[in-house]
């Protein structure tokens, strides 16, 4: 097996436990690879001898980006539906239907080339796993061939057939559809189950209906859950033990405590108060109290189409009340725990060698630099792409 020693790296983040700091950095070091594995880290000057020699010329070696949360299935645009928000109009669950319409119109190859297009775009700034859910299809064969589509890309495939009840049918005839012949269309393709538990979508009984029926066909849950205002989702979550719950971003101290005393995982996602003018949630207040969280992208048409967390990252600083490690550690090793994987997120002795470099020597440079192109290189699996 060839091994591959990067050398000359400025600053090393491991995202080690019980390292010097919540990153585990190692500075001047190297890191070795064997294979498609992490096979040793430590000083550049005690790194053993390898096959192959990289310079990383003083740049920051880090883990790839964990993206727990993404809406990548779709066709269409909604570019004026952004223009009106940023013109003072508000943003509600309804504009789903509009990508719906347009997601089952396209044909399997578009919607291919769309993913695939974006998961690119998405390894170009750093991510190197990502989750990808469905939920603009709404009928059983749109829902299944989203997930089929999906599942070429990634095994984090996310069954989102609650995410709004479609026209023409009632919200207890469309949740019998989706905890019934939609789910058994559907679980094959995927991991994991969600729903979408707010106000112009679906209520907290619905929401464990769909999660209850789709932990009996194997998927594991997660939930889109108080992002429009405060309600029940949180707390469903937590009381369901699921890994994580996603959006945040209205909590009393009730759901805080929840959220703490369940582990559960709250998945932020800052890129969607940016797109929508929403308050950002308090990323403090969930990190003092003991909660996990992690950082995602929720990238899709309409209420945030980024697909960079590195702007996430920077905003999670900016306008969360996150530090630099906190940010970079929430996108890395907590986007993995969001997705129960212990493979990826860190560059420890074991761990799948994804990793990118930065045009900069520090971690800290994704919040000092927003906007710049700071990923010099990726790696996924031990092999530069």
């Amino acid at each position: 097996m060839t091994a591959t020693v990067i050398t000359g790296i400025g600053e090393l983040v491991t995202n080690a436990p019980g390292g010097r700091d919540l990153l585990g950095t190692v500075e001047d070091a190297a890191l070795v690879i064997e294979g498609s594995t992490v096979a040793w880290t430590g000083p550049a000057a005690e790194a053993p001898p390898a096959d192959e020699q990289v310079d990383a010329g003083g740049r920051a070696v880090l883990p790839g980006f964990v993206d727990s949360h993404s809406h990548l299935v779709f066709a269409g645009d909604r570019s004026a539906e952004f223009a009106a928000r940023m013109a003072g109009t508000s943003y509600a669950a309804g504009g789903i239907r509009t990508t719906v319409a347009a997601t089952r119109a396209a044909t399997d190859e578009q919607l291919t080339s769309q993913v695939g297009r974006l998961v690119q775009e998405m390894r170009r700034q750093g991510t190197t796993t990502v989750e990808i859910k469905s939920g603009y299809g709404l009928t059983v064969h749109d829902e299944a061939r989203s997930l089929a589509v999906a599942r070429q890309f990634t095994e984090e495939t996310t069954f989102l057939g609650a995410h709004v009840v479609p026209d023409g049918t009632t919200p207890e005839e469309y949740v019998a559809l989706v905890t019934g012949p939609m789910l058994e269309a559907c679980a094959p393709h995927a991991r994991w189950v969600d729903a979408f538990c707010e106000r112009g979508a679906f209520d907290a009984d619905q929401a464990r209906a769909v999660l209850v029926a789709g932990a009996a066909a194997g998927l594991r849950g997660r939930l889109h859950a108080n992002q429009l205002g405060p309600g029940p989702g949180v707390r469903l979550a937590a009381e369901l033990g699921l890994g994580a719950v996603d959006h945040c971003t209205y909590l009393t101290d009730d759901d805080v405590a929840a959220l703490s005393d369940a582990g559960t995982i709250a998945t932020l996602l800052p890129g969607v108060e940016f797109s929508t003018r929403q308050p950002y949630p308090d990323a403090r207040r969930l990190i003092d109290a003991g909660v996990r969280v992690a950082i995602a992208s929720d990238c899709n048409p309409g209420s945030c189409f980024t697909s960079s967390l590195p702007l996430c990252i920077a905003l999670a600083v900016r306008e969360m009340g996150m530090t630099p490690a906190e940010a970079v550690h929430a996108a890395t090793y907590g986007g993995a725990q969001a997705l129960d994987r212990d493979d990826v997120g860190a560059l420890t002795v074991g761990k799948r060698a994804d990793l990118l470099l930065l045009d900069a020597p520090s971690h800290v440079h994704l919040a000092y630099r927003p906007g710049v192109p700071l990923v010099r290189g990726v790696w996924v699996a031990g092999r530069p792409v």
